[in-house]
């Protein structure tokens, strides 16, 4: 027995220092990371955050918003401001994971949050076209910094009052935050820019493009420093190590490239997901890992120095979706493909974004025990039905329960929605 004990010992210290860390029990997709001493946040599909000690679980989960949790910062030493696609902005206390204040004013989704080096205002980016600058001991929003004639999809402070933002209109812009002045444009990139990370002394800004395009631009003379650019498509997260020594960057097709800022050379490229994209991406361990999620309920912790394209990555298990079609009746097809990320079939919907749909023919809409419904269908008097559901899906959520959680999609063909249909009769009965 003793030799047993040892040898088990053995096994979980060398488990422990090859650095590989899943953080599980999301219920959708990862969509933001932050990370600070100590403490890990994650963002997911399902309207939740985790708050991780140490890399510990459970994590303790933040619930609050009513969609897709895209955005975390820490601000000063004991808060964390969230946002999504409710457009809604919310302050959380750090240590009591309580609600603190809630900042609302944006028209559409909250793409990204930056916290000022003083931890006294929030900037957010939103796909209103416009960055939000907010005060963080009220609340209140100190003014709208507006120019971008598209999608602001991220934001970041820089130092001396300056503010740097990337859009889908292809800039990146400087701006004067004091007076909301533009200062100038740093880049024309002609594709969108979805992700950017600023130096800490402010000498570079680098952006990476909807086009796959990832460039460094000197801010002493605005000129092009780098061009990282690989053949892989679109760039979808960007991080800065907190020494500035590296940045490392996230793509659609599972990617994460690392790279030295003193000659801008890569130091390190390597596969992190089976199947991308990678969404959240933020240093950990001082620097010396990397947390990554992407498509699966799971965020995974790479240690740089260790991480390859032939070792451990997110997404070893398949997604539901990911079955071969020829293997499922074109009813669950259509389940797995356009319901499962959100909806269970099970009495427990465990950290889905919607509510179960067990037992949901027959039943009101709005109305499962614990869940947090949006306005428009909390106290429906909608009851989920055949014609009901088939008019969800032909019209589409946006047009048949407007101011819903449910994201746009449609099923066009009538057989199809009648197969699924059918699938949930059967699957969902109590």
């Amino acid at each position: 027995m003793r030799r047993l004990l040892l040898l088990l010992a053995l096994v979980a210290n060398t488990a422990a220092a090859d650095g590989f860390r899943k953080l599980e029990g999301h219920g959708g997709p990862i969509m933001g990371a932050a990370s600070t001493a100590g403490l890990v946040a994650t963002a997911s599909f399902d309207n939740a955050i985790g708050l991780w000690t140490d890399f510990q679980g459970p994590p303790r989960w933040l619930d609050g918003h009513e969609a897709a949790v895209k955005a975390i910062a820490f601000v000063g030493s004991d808060l964390i401001a969230t946002g999504g696609d409710d457009n809604l902005i919310i302050l959380w206390n750090r240590s009591t994971g309580a609600v603190v204040r809630r900042l609302s004013g944006h028209k559409s989704k909250i793409m990204a949050l930056a916290a000022s080096p003083d931890g006294k205002l929030i900037a957010s980016a939103s796909w209103d076209w416009r960055i939000g600058l907010w005060d963080t001991s009220t609340g209140k929003l100190v003014r709208w910094i507006e120019g971008h004639t598209s999608n602001v999809n991220d934001v970041a402070f820089g130092a001396d009052g300056y503010l740097y933002s990337a859009s889908t209109d292809g800039t990146v812009r400087e701006w004067r935050w004091a007076d909301a002045t533009q200062t100038r444009i740093l880049a024309r990139h002609g594709f969108g820019v979805n992700r950017l990370v600023v130096d800490a002394e402010a000498t570079w800004v680098a952006y990476g493009g909807l086009d796959g395009g990832t460039r460094v631009v000197g801010l002493a003379e605005g000129k092009e420093l780098a061009d990282l650019t690989l053949d892989r498509r679109p760039i979808l997260a960007l991080t800065r190590r907190p020494d500035g020594k590296e940045i490392a960057v996230g793509d659609g097709e599972g990617h994460i490239m690392v790279v030295s800022t003193d000659d801008w050379s890569i130091t390190r490229d390597f596969r992190a997901a089976r199947r991308g994209p990678i969404w959240a991406l933020a240093y950990v361990d001082n620097g010396t890992a990397l947390l990554a999620g992407g498509i699966e309920d799971e965020a995974y912790v790479f240690p740089i120095s260790q991480a390859s394209s032939n070792g451990p990555q997110l997404g070893k298990t398949k997604r539901a979706f990911h079955v071969d079609p020829k293997k499922v009746s074109n009813g669950e097809r259509q389940f797995l493909r356009k319901c499962s990320v959100c909806h269970s079939l099970t009495p427990d919907s465990g950290r889905k974004a919607g509510p179960t749909l067990y037992g949901v023919f027959g039943r009101r809409a709005g109305v499962v025990p614990g869940y947090i419904y949006s306005d428009a269908l909390n106290g429906a008097e909608l009851v989920w039905t055949d014609a009901t559901i088939d008019k969800l899906f032909e019209l589409g959520p946006d047009h048949y329960t407007p101011g819903s959680k449910m994201p746009m999609q449609q099923i066009a063909r009538p057989q199809d929605r009648a197969d699924l249909i059918a699938f949930l009769k059967e699957a969902t009965k109590p």
